[in-house]
């Protein structure tokens, strides 16, 4: 029996080997692909695009710059950055191929195919060189990696020297009222969407269940220090619904 077979993690609420979470989380984002962009619309009365604005605001992308954006799906962030970089070129990587099929087919994806490359690939064994790209993002995703500290370790051996990670993910509400609200809202709207609109309650079940387990903004901070990130910052989005994170390989 592996290791992997015996030590457990959380998938939602549930407790799971941690053998078989990528392929839980492989099969949730299967089943919405078609939907992702349209949900993360209805989910967030269009926040998430402010979201994304502020990471690239932050970011400040510049020209020739080479991206990698994990967990990357249908490439908002990707698109975001080269309009924003002339000469940039990004690659996105997602577990799941569905996901990057459907951000192939966007209008952006055509207009800017000699600067975007698509791999399937794991966020905790990165196919790629130590030292390669100046910038690693990561948006929404990285809850739903198996071991959290292998990613940002994978992180920071693909970046170069003087190179950048930026995560984008839900975070928590510092005020008690707030969070109770934005609880009831999540738990009991988000998934009653994902039925209406995507046909598939469960899945958004999942996600609203993997904010609920994810670190706080101080915690997760302390991992990407951990990882060997120096200069490790992060901002409050929508008083805290969302998070930047932001460190450096130096």
């Amino acid at each position: 029996m592996s290791e992997s077979d015996t030590r457990t993690t959380h998938f939602g609420f549930k407790d799971v080997p941690e053998g078989d979470k990528a392929g839980m989380v492989h099969g949730v984002f299967t089943r919405v692909a078609n939907k992702y962009d349209i949900m993360n619309d209805v989910m967030s009365v269009g926040i998430h695009r402010l979201w994304k604005d502020a990471m690239m605001d932050w970011l400040a992308p510049r020209p020739g710059q080479r991206l990698l954006d994990v967990a990357g799906g249908t490439g908002d962030i990707a698109f975001r950055f080269l309009k924003r970089a002339p000469s940039a070129v990004a690659t996105v990587l997602d577990m799941t191929e569905s996901m990057l099929v459907e951000g192939q087919k966007r209008a952006e994806a055509e207009n800017m195919a000699d600067r975007l490359n698509w791999v399937v690939g794991d966020a905790m064994a990165l196919p790629f060189e130590a030292n390669t790209f100046d910038i690693y993002t990561i948006s929404f995703g990285i809850r739903n990696v198996t071991r959290i500290e292998d990613a940002l370790t994978e992180a920071y051996r693909v970046l170069k020297p003087g190179g950048r990670i930026m995560v984008l993910e839900f975070s928590q509400l510092p005020n008690p009222g707030l969070q109770w609200a934005y609880d009831r809202y999540s738990f009991n709207v988000i998934p009653a969407m994902g039925q209406i609109v995507a046909g598939d309650r469960d899945s958004y079940q999942y996600l609203v269940e993997s904010i609920r387990k994810f670190p706080d903004q101080d915690m997760f901070a302390a991992m990407i220090r951990a990882a060997g990130f120096e200069q490790v910052k992060y901002r409050n989005l929508t008083m805290g619904v969302a998070a930047l994170h932001s460190g450096w390989k130096i």
